[in-house]
């Protein structure tokens, strides 16, 4: 049984703009207290093609494991590790980042894949941000209706947690374009 959901976003920021708050969004201690569930990121490593002019990143994202508590406490941890990967396309503008869970996969599996590109009716004033993420869990497929349910929270909460990106995206974005322009907060 999975659960998955789609969401679509448009960013009223140029590409550069929203992809360059995109790396930031976890580095600004201001966003702690919104992205409250992320722990800890790490980058692993970072290439650039230099034939293609790809840049390849990845990274270890650290969150409080999704779900209800008594979920938490039957896995046996607070803690979900993932791995980001991302391929940044400077000439095609486009971003695209799959995040999946390597902890906890014998409970759950968890992918997220995010794609900005620019809007086609305002290519270079707007970013288009597309989400697509799939929820899995898996011990409890014999307890189908429980799982619906588990699945759903988890979805409920990665769709809560989105919002709340979305808002630090704007946020960075804001400042991002009043810094080019010249204006400190």
């Amino acid at each position: 049984m999975v659960k998955a959901y789609e969401q679509e976003h448009v960013y009223k920021h140029p590409w550069e703009i929203v992809t360059s708050a995109s790396w930031r969004k976890f580095a600004d201690p201001e966003n702690k207290r919104t992205l409250s569930h992320i722990l800890d990121v790490d980058t692993l490593n970072h290439k650039l093609d230099t034939e293609s002019g790809k840049l390849y990143t990845t990274r270890a994202i650290s969150i409080h494991a999704p779900g209800p508590w008594f979920v938490r406490k039957i896995m046996g941890q607070d803690i979900c590790h993932c791995v980001e990967s991302t391929v940044v396309d400077g000439q095609s503008r486009s971003m695209q980042l799959t995040t999946r869970n390597i902890s906890l996969q014998k409970f759950i599996e968890v992918e997220e894949r995010i794609r900005y590109y620019p809007h086609p009716d305002n290519p270079s004033g707007w970013t288009v941000c597309k989400q697509e993420t799939s929820i899995r869990i898996k011990p409890l497929s014999t307890l189908a209706s429980m799982a619906e349910k588990v699945e759903q929270r988890c979805a409920d909460r990665f769709l809560q947690n989105s919002v709340k990106g979305r808002e630090v995206m704007e946020r960075i974005c804001k400042y991002l374009e009043s810094e080019s322009r010249g204006i400190t907060f």
